[in-house]
């Protein structure tokens, strides 16, 4: 491998586990919300990942899975670090922030490993699933309309 190709792989893994961020962040608007564990979404977030990753990040087959894959890991992750930092600050009175501030990343680490259940962790397989024979499938070709 040369130089370009090791900083383009370690870019995509970047942009992978940023796009698995941001679906923790939106995964967390409707679970609040709605004040329950939305287990199922990460089989959605799983198949959004895998379109994201294969349009925009990596359009290669196996490269393309993994880093859908991934992406769900840290989704999955991430909402429940974000769910432990909820149940904090409603309880202590605090902002979303400042319980951040407050209890720091290991602390919420294991809040978030306390939290996880058998459920969680099938619903996460299911999601890892959908990712990667959604970043799988070949891209869509966009056909030209007869003139």
């Amino acid at each position: 491998m040369t130089a370009r190709q090791i900083i383009g792989e370690c870019f995509a893994l970047l942009c992978a586990v940023m796009l698995g961020l941001a679906a923790g962040a939106v995964w967390l608007l409707p679970t609040v919300y709605l004040q329950r564990p939305l287990r199922w979404l990460a089989v959605l977030a799983g198949w959004l990942l895998g379109a994201a990753v294969r349009q925009w990040v990596h359009g290669r087959g196996w490269h393309a899975g993994v880093l859908a894959a991934v992406a769900t890991v840290v989704a999955s992750a991430y909402i429940h670090v974000l769910i432990a930092t909820v149940n904090i600050s409603a309880m202590m009175g605090y902002g979303l922030l400042d319980t951040m501030h407050t209890a720091g990343l290991s602390m919420l680490l294991d809040m978030a490993r306390i939290g996880v259940r058998l459920p969680d962790l099938a619903w996460t397989i299911a999601g890892i699933a959908a990712a990667l024979i959604n970043a799988r499938r070949a891209p869509r070709r966009k056909t030209r309309a007869a003139d």
